[in-house]
Parts: structure tokens; sequence; C-alpha cells
């Protein structure tokens, strides 16, 4: 990484740039070492934009255990169609064993879906982020207005950062709205999720995902038994985190 990199400024200076330039900033300063997260929706795009600018592109899943088949599917899909690996991150037994020992299957429709994606998703994620320098998602502004809609092109991952070691975390489609997502996969005729053919928008595991009514917003669709305003799961609870602060 350049001594000039200059998180505040560059977020400034990228952020009304494309998301391939973006992208591009992101390789420049960390090239190899720069891991795509998908997520198994419509972050395919993220993966075209980023496997054209680099065919030894990184890219990781979490695989929680409770993915729709569909969503497996389609992760073979595009591993098939990039020819790329795409490292699946599983939840760690030691902890998840004595979870569902306790609890159950479903508890989370008892008592919320905060321990459950602890362990399924957070745990996990935070084991593969702890020796990368950098990683890029395809969170959209649009995705949560009430915990998203302030996404920088560029941060400091405030939740997966140690004292030792500063996480920086790319956003390069924060711009691009959901029109404008499922334009680019339908000109590039991109593989997609079976799902978004049945309602389903914004797509988790399956006991945590239904298809959304018309004009519903697409996170409704998620722990729609919750009365949460703020529906993050935790991956990005920097967001959470940002909007207490402003």
């Amino acid at each position: 990484m350049s001594p000039s990199f200059d998180v505040v400024e560059l977020a400034t200076t990228y952020a009304n740039k494309s998301a391939q330039d973006i992208l591009k900033l992101a390789f420049a300063e960390f090239g190899d070492d720069l891991w795509i997260s998908f997520s198994g929706a419509e972050d395919v795009v993220l993966v075209d934009m980023a496997w054209k600018l680099n065919k030894n592109v990184k890219v990781f899943s979490l695989d929680t255990g409770r993915l729709h088949p569909e969503t497996y599917r389609f992760i073979d899909q595009v591993r098939e169609h990039y020819k790329i690996d795409i490292e699946l991150v599983s939840p760690d037994y030691t902890k998840l064993e004595p979870f569902v020992k306790e609890k159950g299957l479903f508890s989370f429709y008892k008592d919320g879906h905060g321990e459950c994606c602890g362990i399924r998703k957070i745990e996990p994620l935070r084991r593969k982020l702890s020796d990368v320098p950098a990683w890029a998602t395809g969170q959209r502004r649009d995705q949560s207005p009430g915990t998203r809609s302030a996404v920088a092109v560029l941060e400091i991952d405030t939740a997966f950062s140690t004292p030792e070691r500063t996480l920086y975390k790319f956003n390069p489609l924060a711009q691009m709205t959901s029109e404008e997502v499922w334009g680019y996969i339908r000109m590039l005729e991109l593989p997609y999720n079976s799902l978004h053919e049945r309602g389903f928008i914004s797509i988790g595991c399956e006991p945590c995902t239904r298809p959304v009514l018309p004009n519903q917003h697409e996170r409704e669709g998620r722990w729609w038994w919750e009365e949460a305003t703020q529906k993050e799961c935790g991956l990005h609870a920097g967001n959470i985190i940002s909007k207490s602060k402003a």
C-alpha cells in the first residue's frame, strides 16, 4: 500500500466515480491481497467487474449451513462461469454444535437473529478477515435506508479492524441502484440466483428470508418477525456504528 493512501481523502475523491474505477483503485493498492465478498445474490456484478480487472481475483462466500438450495447452486454457477475458486467459509463447529444442542435450529424466531448470526456469519467472517488487508463488498445505499444510506465507497472497517491491524473496506457498488444492478445483469446475461424469479430480493439464510410484496422494500423480506428498524446481521456493523454517531 502506498504511503499516500489517505482513506478520507480517497473516499471523497472517488465518491462519484464508477464502480470499476473504485475497483481499479483497490487492485492498484492491494493487488491479489484484495478479497471480494460474494453473498450469493446480485453480488455477481461485483465479481464480474473485479474478474475483468484481475483474472486472479480472490472471492469468498459465507456458508452458514442454512442457505437455500438455489443459493448453493448459484454459487457453483458463478464458479463455473468465471472459472474461479470461491472459498466457502463455514461456522466453527465447536461453537455451532453447543448452540444448536441448547437452543435447537429455530431459536431466532423467539429471541432474535443476533446470536445465530453471530455464530454462523460474524465469527466466520472475523476469522476470514483476520489476515486480510482489504476486502470489497456489494453493499448499496438503496439496500437499507435505515443503515446503508451513507455507505462510503472506501472506509476503514471499524467492525473488524484490530488495534494491531487496519482493515480497509471498499464498497464499489455503493451508488448503484437495484435497477442499475439488474440492468447490468441482463445486459451481460450474467448468472443470478433463481430465487429472484420468485419474489426474493434480499436473500440470506432460508429460515430468515421470504419474498416481498409489491412496493415493499427489499429489506422487509429479512427477519420479518422482528420489529427491528436496523436490519443488519453484523457483517456490516460499522453502518450502525456510524449511524449512531451521526
